[in-house]
């Protein structure tokens, strides 16, 4: 018998030392592989090596020896971390969404010595619900190959993966009895599935096609493949109680709800978690995904987004948590859950202390983990007693709907993460994360928040913001370094607001300084920012190169505009008020001109592009069909949102060539138009009706198909030249107060 457990052991502890080999090669293929992709031309000069962690953090190693760079770290993400700071601290190189220099010399430089770095944080964790629609809706495998290096890169280990989960869905669904036809009204299009898998909306933008949920199936397996080979650990969905419209028939004697979100006519039915086919129904999604997708263990779950519970009463909102965290665990008893923190901010009256209590204290602590969402703005937990004991991770929101604006809260991003981690009060912050609802602009507010990954003290912008310049555009330079202090003190100071300014370009035509969605209240003067916009065209000529540098020219210059445009609407709000209509069309033909000049600027650099959006949904079709329908939904999203009458219009605007001129600038001219009639008819321009008249015409836009060039045109520099030479005399003799 003694003999006998001694083989099993023997056999067990090999087969275990076989996988844990095979699991290690597979991750040193998979860096190599990395590597290769980033640097082809100096993939060689790299060798890796794992090494174990340090106590139960993270760490990495650089040395050079025998003529070779070694890159050790105890997983995948580690060593491309190692390789990212290799990249930034020894050759001044950058990887970013918006223009990376990778300019390396022919010969690297050694490292001297050994450098060891491990990071305070246990969870680096990466994105929003949100993200997955604002910005990647369309993305294919490329585009998440390259988006999964920059996370491995950065360090990010616990990232949210989302897609193919409709395929999921539809098991379930079709195991409980449902048919193709019951569910034809259930699923979203794929610019809307966030907002359905967090149960706020059935069928907008659908009928999803199954193929693709086919194909995002597959896309999810390779994701997943990915992420896990380099050592990430990513969290996938669990049941909130979204049922399908049809749930009552098939289950009469189930206990629903119905709720409404944000203006949308039609009501969602949530099944209620103490009716017993909640737990059956969460326990059979997590079977099924665990099936297709494996699992880390770690579910993402959001109860009440963005809708108010029925009742605040502590055990309603207790036996909810209990019953969700219940239908995880019941097919993985292994199950953390993993809970965006966003209603507790959002709702933040309803979630009082005894409310937030009641949800928390249903999971033990050690299965539930809380993502401050929007700490840079608006921290809870240093109004919770850091969630009451649960592990929670403090996180950049920064971005609402992908709005274009430049706009950041820099101080606070580089103080706070490392003054709550050293916090008595901060209890178990376990991470940092970056939860975006969009992503692709603004790379110097992710660039800094990802410093914080291998810190446990406050960043110093001075020297880090120099190191940045350095980096992004490849050579040093004073000047540079004086613009940036001054974008430091002004659009990146920003006040507590859902993400940047955004012009009045991009909200529905008023007489108003705001509109809905649009709001031109800035927290700097825009006349403060004039000096680093003259300084930044001031060495065009000795940057110009520079792929950092000419998304940034572009998008300070197009900021400056923008702010122009809004005093031009200030100006025209004033004349059309004293009844001066010739003041009135003069200012509303220049404030058209600055649109039209601003589309032709954001025309020269792909990242602004909205052919660029468009013609990727397109692609995703299979049929004439399916893509006009992923057209659809890519003009609707970033347009009206829902239908004419959505409340959300223009919450998701973008300042985009393309838009500008073929969406945005029609409707001020029809404005213009409808205003100049009243005063010629004897009467008030009543923008109520406008507003309704000009619904119509919008939602003749979305469903149009005129196509737009996805490949930018003119030169980034000789245009932002162009632009300044037009407009800084205009702007410089202007007497900006606001």
């Amino acid at each position: 018998m003694i003999l006998s457990r001694k083989i099993t052991l023997t056999i067990s502890l090999f087969i275990a030392g076989v996988c844990a080999h095979a699991q290690t090669d597979t991750q040193r293929t998979e860096i190599y592989n990395l590597i290769k992709r980033i640097i082809p031309a100096h993939a060689n000069a790299f060798e890796i090596a794992f090494i174990p962690k340090n106590g139960d953090k993270d760490v990495f190693e650089l040395e050079s020896k025998n003529n070779k760079i070694i890159l050790r770290g105890n997983n995948g993400v580690t060593i491309a971390s190692a390789l990212n700071y290799y990249l930034k601290n020894y050759t001044h190189c950058d990887i970013s969404w918006n223009g990376s220099n990778l300019n390396l010399p022919a010969k690297l430089p050694a490292v001297k010595g050994k450098v060891r770095i491990s990071t305070p944080y246990k969870y680096r964790y990466y994105l929003n619900y949100c993200t997955f629609n604002y910005t990647m809706s369309w993305w294919d495998w490329d585009r998440w190959q390259w988006e999964i290096d920059w996370m491995a890169l950065n360090g990010i280990n616990m990232p949210l993966a989302l897609t193919g989960q409709n395929i999921i869905w539809d098991r379930v669904y079709k195991s409980l009895g449902f048919t193709d036809a019951d569910l034809k009204t259930f699923y979203s299009g794929p610019a809307y599935f966030n907002w359905f898998w967090m149960g706020n909306l059935d069928g907008w933008g659908g009928p999803l096609p199954q193929s693709w949920m086919i194909n995002h199936e597959a896309l999810q397996k390779k994701i997943l493949a990915r992420e896990r080979a380099l050592g990430m650990t990513p969290i996938l969905p669990a049941f909130t109680g979204h049922v399908p419209p049809s749930f009552e028939k098939k289950f009469p004697k189930a206990s629903i709800k119905k709720t409404l979100w944000s203006g949308f006519p039609d009501s969602v039915s949530i099944l209620d978690p103490n009716d017993p086919m909640f737990t059956t129904i969460g326990k059979k999604f997590i079977e099924e995904e665990v099936k297709t997708f494996g699992t880390n263990h770690l579910y993402s779950a959001d109860t009440f987004n963005e809708n108010t519970p029925p009742t605040s009463d502590s055990t309603f909102l207790n036996d909810v948590s209990k019953k969700v965290y219940q239908s995880m665990a019941g097919a993985d008893p292994k199950a953390i859950w993993i809970m965006q923190g966003w209603m507790f901010s959002f709702s933040a009256k309803f979630w009082q202390p005894t409310q937030i209590k009641a949800l928390l204290n249903a999971v033990p602590n050690d299965k539930m983990i809380i993502l401050d969402l929007y700490s840079e703005s608006k921290p809870v937990w240093n109004r919770t007693d850091a969630y009451y004991g649960k592990p929670w991770i403090w996180c950049m929101l920064h971005n609402f709907g992908g709005n274009i604006s430049m706009y950041g809260r820099m101080n606070n991003v580089a103080n706070d993460p490392a003054n709550a981690l050293n916090s008595p009060q901060s209890g178990h912050m376990q991470g940092i994360g970056l939860t975006p609802e969009a992503i692709e602009q603004n790379p110097v507010m992710y660039a800094l928040m990802l410093e914080n990954v291998w810190r446990d003290k406050p960043i110093d912008l001075d020297s880090w913001l120099k190191d940045y310049a350095y980096r992004r555009y490849g050579k040093q330079n004073s000047t540079i370094n004086e613009a940036w202090n001054i974008l430091r003190q002004t659009v990146y100071n920003g006040a507590v607001t859902s993400g940047g300014p955004e012009s009045i370009i991009t909200g529905r035509p008023t007489f108003k300084r705001s509109n809905r969605w649009a709001s031109t209240k800035k927290a700097y003067h825009p006349k403060d920012i004039i000096p680093a916009w003259e300084k930044l065209i001031s060495v065009a000529d000795e940057l110009k190169n520079s792929q950092g540098y000419q998304y940034d020219l572009v998008d300070l210059t197009r900021q400056v505009m923008a702010n122009y445009a809004d005093t031009l609407q200030h100006a025209f709000a004033y004349d059309y008020k004293v009844k001066d209509m010739d003041a009135f069309n003069q200012h509303a033909k220049q404030f058209l001109a600055v649109i039209s000049d601003m589309d032709k600027l954001l025309a020269t650099r792909k990242d602004f592009l909205l052919g660029v959006w468009l013609n990727t949904a397109r692609q995703n079709g299979t049929t004439a069909a399916e893509k006009a329908l992923y057209e659809k939904n890519a003009r609707n999203q970033i347009t009206l949102w829902g239908d004419k009458n959505s409340v959300l219009h223009d919450y998701a605007c973008k300042q985009w060539s393309g838009l500008l001129n073929n969406f945005y600038k029609p409707r001020w001219e029809h404005f213009f138009t409808y205003v100049n009639n009243s005063v010629q008819q004897g009467k008030p321009a009543d923008e109520k009706v406008f507003d309704k008249q000009i619904r119509d015409w919008e939602w003749q836009w979305v469903e149009g198909s005129e196509q737009y060039p996805d490949k930018p045109s003119g030169d980034a520099i000789t245009i932002a030249k162009e632009m300044y030479a037009k407009y800084h005399p205009l702007i410089t003799k202007l007497n900006l107060k606001e």
